[in-house]
């Protein structure tokens, strides 16, 4: 099969019989053998009851439905799971994204050699209090994730080698982030595509204002996870030695005037009244705790029962 099309879905049970349609006229029109996988996340409107005609209809649609509402990296994860294409698509289902694009996507995939081609919406048809958030947002992921060619990681129109989404685990919220959980997996030839942006024809929009502050929450677990996952006390007990011996060298420093002026028959006030004194000994305090979190955490790790699955491309002469 050449290509799966994976759909995450909400409430668009107006728009899922014109985007079915639509890519059916593609597929048709360059010869593509294909699925649609429509996922069905918790729906309250007739989507579901769409998808059923629609496959009774035609028998290269696959649903899956949700009994309640998860989000769209689950969706997107069960979906995955279910493609059989050599390359697979992912796009909303809202009539925004263009299924035209779909073969060009597929030629950089195949012939070009791409992992994964991320599109990029230039000219978008969607409120300034998306936008700003939205450009914010998208450069800090290319500064985090070190991918400096994508301009949109958060567009729903992507292109994959069924290779890369048999490999990623898309969890949580961490469907912003697909590319960046690609190149962590080894698939480091990321492209980018403009592709034209549609303005919504049916419903409303299902996404807030919170998922750009849960974007970067999510962001910064990720940039933890891939760097520090299987290695906690590089981290927490590097920071935690330098709070405790900050704490240390300022507590010396108070005890060895505290002497000196004794030596010299200045009395004073006693340490326990500066309160230098008992930020000395939080910082301390505060450092060995970082140090033992470090610790428990590497100690986790190392009897975690996926301490050495490593993702493996090629072997040769191997028994398993």
């Amino acid at each position: 099969m050449d290509i799966s099309v994976v759909i995450p879905l909400y409430n668009e049970a107006e728009s899922l019989p014109e985007l079915f349609a639509w890519i059916r006229r593609v597929m048709k029109a360059h010869h593509f053998s294909y699925e649609v996988i429509f996922i069905n996340d918790g729906s309250t409107d007739e989507s579901w009851n769409v998808i059923e005609r629609l496959a009774a209809e035609h028998e290269n649609i696959k649903g899956i439905k949700f009994r309640r509402n998860y989000g769209k990296s689950p969706a997107l994860y069960c979906g995955f799971k279910q493609a059989k294409g050599e390359v697979v698509i992912t796009m909303d289902a809202d009539l925004q994204d263009s299924p035209d694009e779909i073969p060009a996507l597929y030629k950089m995939i195949k012939e070009e050699g791409y992992d994964l081609v991320s599109g990029y919406k230039q000219k978008r048809y969607d409120p300034l209090s998306k936008t700003i958030p939205t450009k914010l947002f998208n450069a800090t992921a290319r500064t985090i994730s070190g991918i400096k060619n994508l301009h949109d990681f958060n567009c729903g129109l992507k292109a994959y080698r069924l290779e890369v989404v048999k490999n990623i685990e898309v969890y949580g919220e961490m469907h912003r982030y697909i590319p960046y959980l690609a190149k962590e997996a080894g698939f480091t030839k990321i492209g980018e595509k403009v592709v034209h942006h549609q303005a919504r024809k049916y419903g409303t929009t299902k996404f807030g204002i919170n998922r750009f502050f849960n974007g970067y929450l999510d962001l910064i677990t990720l940039w933890f996870l891939t760097n520090f996952g299987k290695k906690p006390m590089h981290v927490f007990g590097l920071l935690g030695s330098f709070v405790f011996f900050i704490g240390l060298l300022a507590l010396l420093w108070l005890i060895g005037e505290k002497v000196i002026n004794l030596a010299n028959g200045i009395y004073g006030d006693l340490l326990a009244d500066h309160a230098s004194f008992y930020i000395a000994l939080t910082a301390m305090i505060l450092g060995t705790q970082l140090f033992l979190a470090g610790f428990i955490g590497d100690m986790i790790s190392r009897n975690s029962s996926n301490r050495n699955e490593y993702l493996i491309e090629k072997e040769i002469n191997v028994e398993c």
